[in-house]
């Protein structure tokens, strides 16, 4: 087994560094102070190629894979998890786009994505309906050669600048099996009838463009259904199992980004007539929180690594999710423990990493699904045999 990463992998991973490193921290402060979005950074991030990386190359992606995808997250959230997750939001919801397009949609939607022509965003939370996709209740009605979409959305990524919306909708409600009475279409954001209001006072990712959306008799052609009627639910399950294995690499990116500032406080700053780090109960933390990154780095890029190889492990991309978010909260608050009132104070980032970690445990499936479907794998008596065990 090779734990190394490929010459390219690690270009890519140094080349993404040196663009969040030189480019993040010019406008970081100002866009969480704000809550708004750097249509500029976006911008740039496409012409560089780190927008869409695992979408092919046909439709203008780079062509590689969940895992490089994974490695450019981690070096965006290391340095500004805000900035990190809106800079390469723009093609969320491409993977159900690329599943399960046609010919003619994959060209007409993914392309303008990766030029950085056009925003893309997923539409299936709402008010009553996060965890329990099977409960989403916006209605689209058939008419026609057209569906007619009535409900409402919250907390859409994107919500507020996309030009267009990935939606999971009720389309057949009669349907005997719950898992087939959802489609997903494709809204365009320009269609008459749609409203959208965007969230303010988040308690991170501030600089991450969110919105409430709202559907009245919007009419949406019936070529824009991706795949077929009723089988939304199995679309999404699809897209979830590839979405997580690069959002658990957020988690590993701003655990990261935390252990480096602490590092860096504790070599400078004096107590007692010395530095932290000549502390042994600093040192014990410090060692804590650099194996929790790295153990969750090596499960992160393991699920990220087995899924470009063909092998969809839903409970290892689970396990991946759930600890790498839980050890971002946990490092930053360690972090922030060590910068003791500083770590209180805006000027220091780690007040702002503090604020931003914690939506990794909850969104793209909250950690409580993450472990309730490793659960059910192991006591279906098959994950121990899929992990190798």
């Amino acid at each position: 087994m090779d734990f190394n990463l490929t010459r390219e992998q690690k270009e890519i991973k140094k080349a993404a560094r040196e663009f969040a490193e030189g480019e993040f921290p010019k406008v970081a402060k100002e866009c969480d102070r704000e809550e708004k979005t750097s249509l500029e950074l976006i911008k740039m991030a496409c012409e560089l190629g780190f927008v869409g990386l695992f979408i092919d190359e046909a439709y203008g992606g780079g062509g590689y894979g969940y895992l490089e995808n994974a490695l450019v997250t981690e070096e965006f959230w290391r340095v500004d998890p805000g900035l990190g997750g809106a800079t390469l939001c723009p093609c969320f919801g491409a993977e159900m786009i690329l599943l399960f397009g046609t010919e003619e949609q994959k060209k007409k939607l993914l392309m303008p994505i990766c030029k950085g022509e056009a925003i893309s965003a997923v539409a299936a939370t709402e008010p009553d309906a996060g965890s329990d996709v099977l409960s989403v209740a916006t209605r689209a009605e058939k008419s026609g050669d057209k569906y007619i979409v009535n409900g409402s959305k919250m907390f859409i990524s994107n919500g507020n600048i996309a030009d267009f919306f990935v939606t999971l909708c009720l389309t057949n409600p009669d349907a005997g099996s719950r898992h087939e009475r959802h489609s997903v279409m494709v809204i365009e954001a320009s269609r008459p009838g749609i409203s959208r209001s965007k969230l303010r006072g988040k308690l991170g990712i501030r600089a991450h463009d969110t919105a409430e959306i709202v559907f009245d008799n919007v009419e949406v052609l019936a070529e824009n259904l991706i795949g077929e009627e009723g089988s939304g639910f199995k679309s999404f399950m699809a897209f979830f199992n590839r979405s997580r294995s690069y959002v658990a690499a957020q988690g590993v990116g701003v655990a990261q980004g935390a252990l480096e500032m602490a590092l860096k406080h504790v070599k400078q700053r004096r107590q007692f007539g010395t530095t932290l780090s000549t502390f042994q109960m600093v040192q014990g933390k410090l060692a804590e929180m650099a194996t929790l990154t790295e153990a969750a780095r090596n499960l992160v890029y393991k699920a990220a690594w087995k899924l470009d190889r063909g092998e969809l492990e839903e409970m290892l991309i689970s396990m991946a999710k759930w600890f790498a978010g839980e050890t971002g909260v946990r490092v930053v608050d360690e972090s922030l423990q060590l910068h003791g009132g500083y770590g209180f104070m805006d000027e220091y980032d780690i007040s702002r990493f503090y604020r931003d970690a914690k939506i990794v445990e909850i969104y793209e499936g909250s950690k409580e699904i993450e472990k309730l479907i490793i659960a059910k794998r192991l006591l279906k008596g098959n994950g121990l045999k899929v992990m190798g065990w």
